[in-house]
């Protein structure tokens, strides 16, 4: 499965904070677990990501660690884009 994202960690990181933190999520439940299981299947391609979760958040299917600033910033961006 190829995801239609062009960061995965990015998105994952960025649907987690709307969820968890905002309570506005921006992907569906099922796209997020999708997500997931694809950050998991090509763990190997991300884990170097400097905001990559663990294996252990992708298969919990949740992410309550702390969150760059970066990822507050790119969900404002992408909030807001055409």
């Amino acid at each position: 499965m190829k995801t239609k994202h062009k960061s995965p960690v990015g998105m994952y990181m960025m649907a987690a904070y709307a969820y968890y933190i905002d309570a506005d999520p921006i992907l569906q439940d099922h796209e997020f677990d999708e997500l997931a299981v694809y950050l998991l299947e090509n763990y190997d391609k991300y884990k170097s990501h400097p905001h990559c979760p663990t294996e252990d958040d992708l298969r919990a299917g949740t992410y309550l660690g702390q969150y760059p600033k970066i990822v507050q910033g790119a969900l404002l961006v992408y909030r807001n884009r055409p």
